[in-house]
């Protein structure tokens, strides 16, 4: 017997990443102002980073395309990417600093202006506009929830291919 999910639809399900962005970034910010060794704020960024990874992984394998076909707004969904990939650029940043690098807390601040930037823009934008699509936003919540448990325990960078699970 599965689980029942408690997300209302996809963007319920992608905005709860957004709102725990949100609370990250802030708890960021509060070991900054507090004066927190350097590995406690490193060891949370690439906390932050892990969860923004998965977040863009599977808006871009599995939300992103069939919001793309229902709204048919190439141009909306051609910028979201754009903001992807400069969240990932700074992802990449912070990944390969250490935590005595100087640079560490401004990056990891920009980050998170970038991605608050992006989080708005899909808010008032991209997800009304699918909400007011024939997209399936309810019946995306699975598996979309199913992949993102698979790459938070270290599964595939890539959707599995042809692979099926048997039922016992």
């Amino acid at each position: 017997m599965s689980a029942t999910l408690s997300y209302e639809d996809a963007v319920d399900l992608l905005d709860a990443d957004h709102k725990l962005a949100q609370k990250q970034f802030l708890d960021y910010q509060g070991l900054c102002d507090d004066g927190a060794p350097k590995e406690a704020r490193q060891q949370l960024a690439l906390k932050i980073c892990q969860d923004l990874s998965v977040h863009t992984q599977i808006e871009e394998e599995i939300f992103y395309p069939r919001v793309r076909a229902a709204i048919r707004d190439d141009a909306l969904m051609e910028e979201a990417l754009r903001e992807h990939a400069e969240a990932k650029k700074a992802i990449g940043r912070i990944q390969g600093m250490a935590p005595s690098d100087a640079a560490l807390d401004d990056t990891v601040k920009q980050l998170g202006a970038t991605v608050m930037d992006h989080v708005m823009d899909e808010r008032e934008q991209l997800f009304l506009k699918a909400r007011y699509s024939t997209a399936d936003l309810r019946g995306m919540v699975p598996e979309l929830y199913a992949r993102k448990k698979e790459l938070q325990s270290g599964g595939t960078g890539s959707k599995p291919a042809g692979k099926k699970k048997v039922a016992s």
